[in-house]
């Protein structure tokens, strides 16, 4: 019975050991850092998810062959949120208990405000890469929130400033998603109209919602209402945007469609077809255009990026990899992972080298970004100098 003691006692230290030891396939720093993803994988909008998601493992590849965070390799651990408030937070939990460091989350503002009580609670840093909702930097879900993509009311002064002085347009009709982020860019762009001082004449407005694919109703009103410019606001790239430009193409829509900033990818152009030709919008980045061209960063990450996944990625893909790469470059000043002080040193920070150029965040954690004009020709986004 001794004997046998012994031997027990002598196979626990064994695994005792076993589990603390590294392995082979760690590295020397230790285990790996652990970053959560939570974005829709599934559904109208799982295109661009596992864009993005595929985009933060490119940048993950990068950090890692640059030496880590520490000197410990980054593993992405992903999460498919479904576009669902619901599902967000199941999914945050999740990853709550994963371990992980940090979550880069958001495509659906109504998700990330969802989410972001549940990982503050958790005492997780939480970076927003794509949800544009105003509230989102507000304070009352995640007071330590950081945000990468233009927020609603970077891109109305935008667009107001294109209807206004651009297009000289009087008569406006809108298209827009009827949640958190649809309202509030359609009620940011009216809002800029009115500090220019811009007379218009809201001649039509439609609210339909995430998941509608057909707009033939909502169509049929808006070309009885004449409007000089049409704005659509529809955050579902992979099935909402897509179908509003065709059917406006096929429905003989008058003047010109503005789609809001950052809802237009080349996946949607894409789909679209040769109904996209003359469509309006704006964004922050185009990966082949200066000053993003020339950027070594943002090489590097196209490079790993066709390398790994075979093709060039979006603006979209862009925030994701620029927001682990800004946690990151923190991480390894600071030399901790702990939430506040990263969270800290980000919002109302700097940072030389990324995927995004040299970047500053606001106070509040809102990325500052230049916006771009840009009309599509022959399938492309062509820039306006």
């Amino acid at each position: 019975m001794k004997l046998i003691r012994t031997l027990l006692t002598t196979a626990a230290l064994g695994l005792a050991l076993a589990g603390t030891a590294p392995t082979q396939a760690q590295p020397a720093g230790g285990a790996p850092v652990k970053v959560g993803t939570i974005f829709p994988l599934s559904g109208g909008a799982g295109p661009q998810g596992q864009h993005v998601t595929q985009a933060i493992q490119a940048m993950a590849a990068v950090i890692n062959e640059s030496g880590g965070v520490m000197g410990r390799k980054i593993e992405i651990v992903s999460r498919d949120d479904e576009s669902t408030p619901a599902v967000g937070i199941s999914r945050a939990t999740e990853l709550a208990s994963a371990g992980v460091s940090v979550v880069i989350e958001g495509w659906n503002s109504p998700v990330t405000l969802a989410m972001q009580p549940v990982l503050a609670r958790a005492g997780i840093l939480d970076i927003t890469a794509i949800s544009k909702a105003d509230p989102i930097l507000s304070g009352e879900g995640n007071p330590l929130a950081v945000r990468l993509n233009s927020s609603n009311s970077q891109d109305g002064a935008v667009i107001a400033n294109y209807i206004a002085n651009v297009a000289k347009a009087k008569r406006v009709a809108f298209l827009t998603e009827n949640d958190a982020y649809g309202n509030g860019a359609q009620a940011s762009i009216e809002a800029e109209l009115k500090k220019l001082n811009h007379a218009y004449e809201k001649v039509a407005e439609e609210k339909f919602p995430f998941a509608q694919a057909d707009f033939r109703v909502a169509m049929t009103n808006v070309r009885a209402a004449n409007p000089d410019l049409t704005v659509a606001i529809n955050a579902n790239e992979g099935l909402g945007m897509p179908a509003i430009i065709r059917q406006a193409r096929q429905s003989r829509l008058p003047g010109a469609l503005v789609a809001a900033v950052g809802t237009v990818a080349p996946s949607v152009l894409e789909v679209a077809g040769d109904a996209a030709n003359g469509l309006i919008g704006a964004d922050i980045y185009f990966p082949a255009v200066e000053p993003f061209a020339s950027n070594p960063a943002n090489q590097r990450f196209v490079a790993k990026t066709q390398e790994m996944f075979k093709y060039t990625p979006d603006k979209f893909m862009a925030l994701g990899a620029t927001a682990l790469q800004v946690w990151a470059m923190a991480a390894n000043e600071l030399k901790t992972l702990e939430r506040e002080a990263i969270a800290k040193r980000i919002r109302g920070g700097s940072f030389k080298g990324t995927v995004m150029g040299d970047v500053t965040f606001e106070p509040n954690g809102q990325l500052s970004s230049q916006h771009y004009l840009f009309t599509v020709q022959g399938g492309k986004m062509v820039v306006q100098k």
